[in-house]
């Protein structure tokens, strides 16, 4: 292997120093080939097939070629690293020339390191996103799924973190059903931006040659080209994109958890994992604990700090490629999709294993007095007592029968009454009045608008979600296979430049 530095440039007599090799080339390098490899070389096959049509190349040597391209390994291009600053692209570079018999002279002629690079990590950025809309919609359906299998179940809804209103668990999961689909319709937006090709924009001002940028996006699955130059290397929207939108669905999804780890706690114990997602106390036996839940809620953290880290480290640079931009700005980037994708896969498993207790969901719905609302809704519609009266009274028959010691399954209707006397309103039926807005059994039902807790308004916003749900996983299907097309015609326009014979597989 040479450690000719000389070789990459005359600028230069010497390679990186070792802390500098170890601080910070070393580790970029072993990401980048585990990670960003791939789409090195798509990229580079993309630019042979123009070499080739240029003229620039024989059909031979590109396909030469693409057959080194072919067994470009990370462990063979990372033999070739040390001789190259450790840099992919020229270790890419020398591990093809070492394969060739003969390099051909115009090969990387009128090249950047600067617009390769920002395809690599966009081409790597756009898979990352089709996986993650793929994990939110899995996601998505498990909360469909939990609905399902609660939607006859009542449960204290709370405001302020006192008890407010009965809602269904099926009501709650829809929400979290309702959050998903919107990240999901923001997300199509940032593929797009991830399918935008900065290939051909050089250094940042453009190439030489006529090279044919939209042939090339069109080789790569991308649907066009960042038009301008200098924007095309200078920014990374893609991944400012994807990481504000996790950044925003990361707060959502803590506040869904922080709900859960309330409901299982013992203040309420709504609800129960299996043993094999629990924890236990290393002191009290008595314990069990859902430390997966707090995993999560944890997790959801680092989206928010990752779009942190992105923004800031590229704000007040100047509008050019950077390595702080290129690199250093998207360092978090990888780290985001990974706590993302574990938060999906973590959550979903706690949807799909999740029990309520219906006991004590039951207890805790009679326990309360929810039927305040529709007590003093009651006094308007059918007594005629005007509605801020209406809602005074209603207080004061609450706090009374508090005082006394009486519970929401023991309406007083002569108490009642006589408090609205006291205010000056008389309602025929007040007792009978009273005693609907305290039936537990039908607080669900008196929600009649769409989008309600009612179990109707219920039934079908979980019906339209899982039909969107299905939109959306058919339309990441066919990203995914027009990418896959791609991937075969960018073949296939190799396999069609003539070689020498054998040269095929």
């Amino acid at each position: 292997m040479s450690t000719d530095h000389t070789a990459l440039t005359g600028r230069i007599a010497a390679g990186p120093d070792e802390p500098l090799r170890e601080e910070v080339l070393r580790p970029q390098l072993e990401f980048e080939l585990a990670h960003l490899l791939p789409q090195y070389v798509r990229v580079e096959k993309a630019l042979l097939v123009e070499y080739a049509r240029m003229g620039l190349v024989t059909g031979e040597q590109a396909v030469l070629i693409a057959r080194v391209l072919d067994g470009a390994t990370p462990g063979a291009v990372a033999r070739t690293a040390e001789g190259a600053m450790s840099d992919l692209c020229f270790a890419l570079e020398r591990y093809v020339a070492e394969g060739l018999p003969e390099v051909p002279p115009a090969w990387h002629v009128d090249r950047s390191r600067n617009d390769v690079q920002a395809c690599a990590q966009l081409l790597f950025g756009r898979s990352r996103v089709l996986d993650t809309a793929e994990l939110l919609i899995s996601l998505g359906r498990s909360a469909l799924r939990a609905a399902g299998r609660t939607a006859h179940l009542m449960m204290p809804g709370h405001t302020h973190m006192q008890a407010a209103q009965l809602v269904s668990p099926a009501f709650w999961f829809a929400a979290l059903g309702e959050q998903l689909l919107h990240t999901l319709s923001r997300l199509g937006p940032v593929y797009a931006t991830a399918n935008t090709c900065p290939l051909g924009a050089g250094a940042m001002a453009g190439q030489e040659l006529e090279w044919d940028r939209a042939a090339m996006a069109a080789l790569l699955g991308c649907d066009g080209v960042q038009r301008h130059a200098l924007r095309a290397v200078a920014q990374r929207d893609w991944a400012l994109e994807a990481c504000a939108e996790f950044s925003m669905l990361g707060v959502a999804l803590s506040r869904f958890v922080t709900d859960l780890m309330t409901w299982g706690g013992a203040g309420h114990g709504f609800l129960d994992l299996p043993d094999d997602w629990s924890g236990v106390s290393s002191a009290m036996p008595q314990k069990k604990n859902f430390p997966v839940l707090e995993r999560i809620r944890g997790r959801t953290a680092h989206l928010s700090a990752a779009y942190h880290a992105i923004a800031t480290a590229q704000r007040a640079t100047p509008y050019s490629n950077s390595v702080e931009v290129s690199k250093e700005a998207g360092a978090q980037v990888p780290a985001a999709f990974d706590a993302l994708a574990s938060v999906a896969r973590l959550l979903g498993g706690v949807l799909d294993r999740l029990r309520f207790d219906e006991d004590r969901l039951a207890r805790a719905c009679e326990a309360e007095y929810f039927g305040g609302f529709t007590l003093a809704n009651l006094l308007t519609l059918r007594a005629g007592v005007p509605w801020r009266a209406a809602q005074v009274v209603a207080g004061r028959y609450i706090a009374a029968a508090i005082g006394t010691g009486l519970t929401p399954a023991e309406p007083d209707g002569a108490l009642f009454e006589r408090l609205l006397a006291e205010d000056g309103h008389e309602a025929a039926g007040a007792a009978e009045l009273l005693r609907e807005a305290m039936d537990v059994t039908a607080a669900l039902r008196a929600k009649r608008t769409a989008g309600s807790t009612g179990p109707g308004p219920t039934r079908e916003m979980l019906a339209a979600q899982a039909a969107e749900f299905d939109a959306e996983a058919a339309a990441w299907a066919a990203r995914r296979e027009r990418l896959a097309r791609a991937d075969a015609g960018l073949a296939a326009a190799l396999a069609a430049l003539p070689g020498p014979a054998g040269a095929r597989r």
